[in-house]
């Protein structure tokens, strides 16, 4: 018996003048609108669009929701609800090539929002997943620090056109190339 997994088309532009609370809104009220389509086979979407399934590049793209009800062992942040999952059940064979888990334990003594990135060894090795997982985990410092001079209500309607992706090591790499003489670049030119 295999897994059967409905696939919905979604598609969001963001503006990059909203606030992190304007893209959570946004992105939670249009999931919740295309549930209403759930049971409509993407086979069918497709073939209405006049759309050729073999060249579409977000079928190899899968988000995969659990909806849970309300219980006590959950955590809302501004809306949204995180189920709380013991670290035995976080390891396990990932049911998509590419799978991102976000894990919540109120039990555990540092109080931490933390995520779980689980790969295909046979399509990503270590080196390409490192350099995601580093600015996904720098973008939610960004969003959810702990820092005194960084106010949540700020960091919620600040545009997030203002967040930073960019690690410090490739700051100072990019700095480096700018503004240092390199050894490897050599000066090339022509007198008349």
């Amino acid at each position: 018996m295999g897994m059967f997994v409905s696939t919905l088309p979604y598609r969001m532009q963001l503006d990059p003048h909203w606030s992190f609370h304007e893209v959570v809104k946004y992105v939670r009220e249009r999931c919740l609108s295309i549930l209403k389509h759930s049971h409509y086979p993407l086979q069918h979407i497709l073939a209405n669009l006049h759309i050729n399934q073999s060249n579409i590049s977000f079928l190899e793209s899968v988000f995969d929701s659990s909806t849970v009800l309300s219980q006590s062992d959950e955590l809302s942040l501004d809306e949204a609800s995180f189920k709380q999952v013991s670290f035995e059940q976080s390891f396990e064979v990932a049911k998509f090539d590419f799978m991102l888990t976000f894990i919540y334990n109120p039990i555990l003594e540092n109080n931490r929002l933390s995520f779980l990135l689980t790969c295909s060894h046979n399509l990503f090795d270590e080196s390409t997943v490192t350099n995601p997982d580093r600015r996904l985990e720098y973008c939610f410092q960004q969003f959810f620090s702990s820092n005194e001079t960084i106010n949540w209500i700020d960091t919620c309607f600040t545009s997030i056109s203002k967040f930073d992706l960019i690690l410090s090591d490739e700051t100072q790499e990019m700095e480096d190339v700018i503004f240092c003489r390199q050894s490897y670049i050599m000066n090339e030119g022509m007198f008349v």
